[in-house]
């Protein structure tokens, strides 16, 4: 019998939702035997009682699913190994085989890559550490997906909600798929799955929904990179939760390009409750959206929106607003794209402010148009430095986070924000300020349905 708390799952950040990177490894571990506990610091306090346990574990799992949970999973272990010296430090998640060498010398025992199931019951079980874990389908062993155990998480309740007008919903989440087919040379993915996507069975996804709305979850969201790499298995999923809570509504993320390759799905996507999409525009610039490989022309992301928006969902955008190759220039034009198009409502102003991550493996590295720019690896930011041929970039970069960081911090209107973003951006180009036009429907100035954590990565 294995003694209940002998092992630790953490989780410092997901987004805002209940962690799937905590309920997918529960219930691989449970069904092996062990009974672990599991802490989210996203919501509870690193208190005594969370020390006591952590102090007396012989194994505490990381989950490090993208950057910001990295950077606080390493300050997390930092604390660990000082509470308890013997104890067996492992890191799992998409970020970890990135990261795998800083990681063994901050005193990780174990690096476990994005399938990590498996790996992690056989560490558990007293096997070697898997300290030797790399990037790669080949480095994976594709689990038996379980249902995700969720009993013995925080309630749904503390977590992100969806924002209908006045209205908040309960929000859960879950992964109809694991990987992407696509290779975007920006994205965390594709040096770790090359190209790969795992679907998880409808049953054990429609499963873990039925188990989150009786937890009162009233919205579900589909974290799949993309949620029709298989459409058909896609469709089977939200059939399947429209036939078996017609009440739920559901967002995912789809790539431009998947949108419209299956024009005909966005009607009965929002017959089956989708009420907003989220896809990676990343930028407008035809010369950048080459080099990331995403796929898609500017003229696509107009088509794609008049598409989404027909079916009478939500299209929210996501952009990488700061590479070395933008200009003032695309930045303007991407402000007035937001204004223009109707999107103040639909982008998170943070996605104004972010600037361009090179983990270690980003496929980015290996481009000529990168070296220009490239510094070293900062290992504490957990990517490598990179310097604008224009100061006034990196300069407005750091002006737009910060305004943008004390608008979140006070609550700040999102069209205020903008407005003040806007105004930046033309003054470091030396322009008049933009002019907002009038809204391109009158019916749409009601607020489209969003969660209320705004995205990070």
């Amino acid at each position: 019998m294995n003694p209940p708390g002998d092992i630790v799952l953490c989780s410092c950040y997901e987004l805002g939702h209940q962690p799937h990177g905590l309920a997918a490894p529960l219930a691989a571990l449970r069904a092996a035997g062990f009974e672990p506990l599991c802490l989210d610091l996203a919501v509870d306090e690193l208190d005594e009682a969370a020390l006591t346990r952590l102090a007396r574990a012989r194994l505490v799992a990381i989950s490090v699913p993208m950057h910001t949970a990295l950077r606080l999973g390493v300050a997390l272990a930092a604390r660990v190994r000082a509470l308890n010296p013997t104890v067996q430090l492992c890191f799992y998640g998409l970020y970890a085989p990135l990261n795998a060498d800083y990681l063994r010398r901050v005193g990780a025992d174990a690096v476990l890559g994005a399938e990590y199931e498996a790996e992690l019951v056989a560490l558990a079980q007293g096997g070697a550490p898997a300290a030797q874990a790399a990037p790669g389908p080949r480095a994976m062993r594709r689990p038996a997906y379980l249902r995700p155990a969720r009993a013995g998480l925080p309630v749904l309740a503390r977590y992100a909600r969806l924002l209908v007008g006045e209205e908040r919903r309960v929000a859960g989440y879950t992964e109809a798929s694991r990987g992407c087919l696509h290779m975007c040379r920006h994205c965390p993915i594709p040096p770790v799955y090359e190209g790969r996507f795992f679907a998880v069975p409808v049953d054990v996804v429609l499963a873990d929904v039925a188990q989150q709305v009786a937890a009162g979850a009233q919205h579900v969201t589909f974290g799949d990179a993309d949620f029709l790499n298989g459409p058909k298995h896609a469709l089977a999923v939200a059939r399947g939760l429209h036939a078996a809570h017609p009440d739920v509504t559901f967002d995912c993320t789809v790539k431009i390009e998947h949108i419209l390759r299956h024009p005909d799905v966005w009607p009965e996507l929002a017959g089956l409750g989708c009420v907003f999409v989220v896809s990676a525009v990343e930028s407008l610039s035809q010369p950048i959206l080459t080099l990331l490989d995403k796929g898609h022309t500017r003229a696509d992301v107009l088509t794609a929106l008049a598409l989404v928006r027909a079916a009478g969902i939500s299209l929210r955008p996501t952009f990488l607003p700061f590479t070395p190759w933008t200009t003032i220039d695309d930045y303007l034009d991407l402000c007035h794209f937001v204004l223009h198009h109707d999107l103040t409502a639909e982008v998170d102003p943070v996605q104004l402010s972010l600037r361009l991550l090179l983990p270690p493996g980003s496929l980015l590295l290996e481009r000529p148009e990168m070296r220009p720019h490239l510094g070293v690896l900062d290992q504490e930011r957990l990517s490598y430095a990179w310097t604008h041929p224009d100061p006034r970039m990196d300069r407005l970069q750091v002006t737009v986070a910060t305004l943008v960081e004390e608008a979140m911090r006070t609550h700040e209107p999102a069209a205020l924000t903008f407005a003040r973003i806007h105004d930046l951006a033309a003054a470091a180009a030396g322009r008049a300020p933009l002019s907002p036009p009038p809204s391109l429907d009158p019916l749409r100035r009601i607020a489209p349905p969003r969660l209320s954590e705004s995205w990070f990565c």
